[in-house]
């Protein structure tokens, strides 16, 4: 009571006559009053149920409202890893080609719920499948071993993939891409060597940089470290598929929105430009 007052700018006793009030229309009592303490009654539980439920479809129907009056914001949605190693540096030419949008950049591996209405578009990687929603597959990718060049030298040059036996390997966890998979393709034992695990992309990535061992690097996630010579790609040609790609995801019927049709105009751009670099490199 004292917090419902507190955020209603109302006193105490005003709150608990509201509350009487209430429970006298509807004829039961909502509340249980114990010794320094309420309870909900089974009908207050699940007239609490109903109230909480009505208050969230207002709340979305009313950020819908907005969002569709909202002509200059366009929110993007993007997971942690793409987001972090692809997009966030890209995000800058959007801005520049398309100065009528003030672009918020979203960054979560969460579903997104197009139902509540204040996402624009969204970058996901996955199957290709997401609930109520619209997706394009715009890149692929393949996993192969990397690592900075000073971890390279003193394990001996790491010239032949059965050397990796010797190295610590860096796991992103809840990918199917695997090192034990990589070795199979290889068709060598796996070593089932220690080493840490991260569960975004990214992380495996960046503890790759700091010297930490040899991670599976993602080949649209590392392209900026290998071309910036961060990372140094141990056998390119060793090269496993990755059976999840990344995604265009939009509200279904949305695919001719002045921002949907903006934002994958200048991603199809941003694409295109980076196939072209890594099939030069």
């Amino acid at each position: 009571m004292t917090l419902a007052a507190e955020e209603l700018h109302l006193t105490h006793g005003a709150v608990s006559r509201q509350i009487k009030a209430l429970e006298d229309n509807l004829g039961v009592r909502l509340f249980r009053r114990l010794t320094r303490k309420l309870e909900l009654t089974d009908e207050g539980a699940s007239f609490f149920a109903i109230v909480t439920r009505s208050l969230s479809e207002l709340a979305r129907e009313a950020e819908d409202i907005r969002r569709k009056n909202d002509t200059a914001r366009m929110i993007v949605s993007s997971g942690v890893s793409f987001a972090s190693k692809w997009l966030t540096p890209r995000l800058h030419r959007l801005m520049a080609g398309h100065p009528e949008f003030d672009v918020h950049l979203e960054v979560t591996d969460a579903p997104v719920d197009f139902a509540a209405g204040h996402v624009d578009v969204a970058l996901r990687y996955g199957t290709g499948v997401y609930p109520a929603a619209m997706a394009e597959r715009i890149m692929n990718e393949t996993v192969s071993p990397v690592c900075t060049p000073e971890y390279r030298s003193p394990m001996g040059g790491l010239s032949s993939p059965a050397d990796l036996a010797r190295c610590r390997l860096i796991h992103e966890i809840g990918m199917t891409t695997t090192w034990e998979r990589w070795f199979a393709l290889m068709k060598l034992p796996y070593p089932k060597m220690r080493g840490p695990g991260f569960t975004h992309g990214s992380m495996s990535i960046d503890a790759a940089i700091r010297g930490e061992g040899v991670a599976l690097g993602r080949s649209v996630l590392v392209a900026e470290d290998l071309r910036d010579g961060r990372l140094v790609a141990l056998f390119p040609s060793a090269r496993l598929e990755v059976e999840w790609g990344y995604d265009l995801v939009y509200r279904i019927g949305n695919e001719h929105h002045p921002k949907v049709r903006a934002f994958r105009n200048w991603l199809a751009e941003e694409v295109r430009e980076f196939a072209s670099v890594a099939t030069a490199r």
